[in-house]
């Protein structure tokens, strides 16, 4: 054997073992991988592959189905946010707790499951709320993470409540009993407890949805609570998921807010969150007017929560704000079954209490600032004039448009976004002035609502003062349009066609000016 032969196989053999050695360490990552999977970065996004409507910047479901969001709650360093979870979809019943971490609200880590289901005859956990116990009112730790949530228990499928309790940082729980620590009154809706703790009085607040009436209940150790009064609502429907919490607003005004989901539709009004302003004593809320204000009018933003930003030193005066992107009516119907998930929130939002000019407050919401994070690129229009149509020469599918639009004297303005390239389809956000309605219209676009009785959001405009600020956020499966300051949001869930992608300026009745339109570009978080 000559020596170039040698030096081959010497170099063979080398190669071999070299190989074989690269193959084991990506054998052994593979099986730390898989070892690990409860706790890894996920994307919230796949490539967009065909019709894909995994969204590029919302927070979607890694896979199944996703309903309720739970209340954040922020430690650590990072907020770690719970939500309804069904394993077994669209097969089997039941929720469980899923967990997910975040530094900055737009990127996420799933941590797996928190809360099982069907662990014990209690059955599967629905919505509720976690708490910091940082002074051990319980009696599980400083620091031990204690949520009360409502179970379907065996108590002939009664909804009551029952603890559970974390001491590894809310990345697990325990149940504390089969027991249930609030039994149900005999009452048919009981349920999605919202626990706060209440500073100037010292003690643990929570608020029950009970039908049509939100109960207020106080505790000193979350085990053992007392009824203090209720808050009746009329016309509203059976209420889910309530919300309490104090606001600052920025005429330093301070208000405790409750919010509640709830079913306007039979009054004409949206079926999402509704919200009142008023005063607490700590045993009763006032409100400041018995008509409820809306946090959003499109069709798909349900069991809304809102939070606090944990890194404020001024905690009151913002909060954030989320909720699950969709309806019951049609939540079954979503084509991204087909891709293996089927749930998505809305983008987390910043809220501030500002007043009216009377006596009244508003909650008012804006896209989260760090969203400015996503931008790969901008597009710049300074101004344009529209009497009729114009499709202007750019495209997307992903990306926050914002412009202020201004007229003398026309029937409707807006904008067409993700337009198909023969302009059949679309969905359009604009002001119907003649009507006196801002609007998000998903008619022309593919949607999952079948019955046709859920394609126009409307919202209540002031058409006298002839212009209109437009924030609006597109993502592959959803649009969500903020109108002015934010007093008025549409968000609204769009399945349009991968390839529609154009955007035309449109005015009907007049003339319009566009001014100062910036697109900005979004990648996936």
């Amino acid at each position: 054997m000559n020596k170039v032969k040698v030096a081959l196989l010497i170099y063979s053999l080398i190669l071999a073992i070299f190989t074989g050695l690269l193959i084991s360490q990506d054998n052994k990552a593979i099986k730390l991988k898989q070892e690990d999977s409860t706790s890894k970065p996920y994307s919230l996004t796949t490539p967009a592959k065909g019709n894909s409507y995994r969204p590029e910047y919302h927070f979607s479901v890694p896979d199944k189905w996703k309903n309720d969001p739970q209340r954040p709650i922020f430690f650590g360093g990072e907020y770690h946010y719970y939500y309804l979870y069904n394993k077994d979809y669209p097969v089997g019943n039941g929720t469980e707790w899923r967990q997910a971490t975040s530094k900055d609200l737009l990127h996420w880590t799933d941590k797996g499951i928190a809360i099982p289901k069907y662990k014990n005859k209690n059955g599967d956990p629905w919505s509720g709320s976690a708490v910091v116990d940082w002074e051990n009112t319980a009696g599980f730790g400083r620091g031990a993470i204690v949520a009360i949530v409502t179970q379907p228990s065996a108590n002939g499928g009664k909804q009551e409540q029952f603890l559970w309790y974390s001491k590894n940082n809310g990345k697990t729980f325990t149940s504390y009993s089969d027991s249930p620590i609030m039994a149900n009154p005999g009452t048919k809706d009981f349920r999605d407890p919202k626990i706060i703790w209440d500073s100037s009085h010292q003690k643990w607040i929570m608020v029950l949805a009970e039908g049509g009436k939100i109960g207020f209940y106080e505790s000193h150790n979350l085990k053992n609570w007392h009824y203090l009064s209720s808050f009746f609502t009329e016309n509203i429907g059976t209420l889910e998921c309530p919300d309490f919490y104090l606001m600052q607003a920025n005429d330093g005004a301070l208000k405790w807010v409750l919010g509640v989901s709830a079913n306007g539709k039979e009054i004409g009004k949206p079926n999402t969150y509704a919200y009142w302003t008023g005063s607490f004593n700590g045993l009763e809320f006032s409100p400041d007017q018995i008509e409820p204000k809306w946090l959003d009018y499109g069709f798909d933003w349900y069991g809304g929560i809102t939070f606090e930003d944990g890194k404020a030193s001024a905690p009151f005066q913002r909060r954030y704000a989320l909720a699950w992107m969709n309806k019951w009516d049609y939540a079954n119907n979503a084509p991204t079954m087909k891709e293996g998930f089927n749930g998505m929130d809305s983008i987390v939002r910043e809220i501030e209490l500002k007043p009216t000019g009377s006596i009244e407050y508003v909650l008012t919401s804006k896209p989260l600032e760090a969203i400015n994070e996503l931008v790969y690129a901008k597009d710049y229009i300074k101004q344009m004039k529209v009497n009729g149509s114009k499709t202007i020469n750019l495209t997307g599918d992903a990306f926050q448009l914002e412009t202020d639009i201004s007229w003398s004297n026309l029937k409707n303005v807006g904008i067409r976004l993700r337009e198909s390239a023969d302009k059949f389809r679309h969905v359009d956000a604009g002001i119907f002035v003649e009507q006196h309605y801002s609007y998000v219209n998903r008619a022309n676009t593919g949607h999952p609502e079948k019955s046709h009785q859920y394609l126009e959001s409307q919202a209540p405009f002031d058409v006298s003062k002839k212009n209109v600020h437009l924030k609006i956020l597109v993502d592959r499966s959803s649009v969500e349009v903020f109108v002015d300051d934010g007093k008025v949001v549409h968000s609204n869930l769009i399945f349009p066609k991968t390839t529609d992608q154009g955007i035309t300026l449109f005015s009907e009745g007049g003339t319009a000016v566009f001014k100062d339109l910036i697109i900005k570009h979004l990648k996936e978080s």
